[in-house]
């Protein structure tokens, strides 16, 4: 099981990290804060200090078509916000 699925790059993520050394990834469903903080220690090599799990309700979604209106759901997803030790950082992008 793939705990860690992305990173999460958005302004507001981006915000979190500039202001208070917190990264924010998008993790698998069933994970466990144990587990998330294992894998990102594993794969980053850094310490953490709390992390924050949230299970995102997928939004609806609807358009006008040539055959009517059609309705959908975008997919629920968690998200876990990782708070690193002052000093630390993670380089999303070091171990393509």
């Amino acid at each position: 099981m793939e705990l860690l699925k992305k990173p999460v790059l958005t302004e507001k993520a981006s915000a979190l990290t500039e202001k208070s050394n917190r990264f924010t990834f998008k993790v698998d469903h069933k994970a466990n804060k144990l587990q998330i903080k294992a894998a990102i220690e594993k794969m980053y090599g850094v310490n953490i200090l709390a992390i924050n799990t949230m299970v995102v309700v997928g939004k609806l979604k609807s358009r006008n078509t040539k055959g009517g209106l059609v309705s959908g759901r975008s997919p629920k997803y968690k998200k876990a916000i990782v708070t690193l030790k002052a000093g630390e950082t993670i380089d999303y992008y070091a171990n393509i």
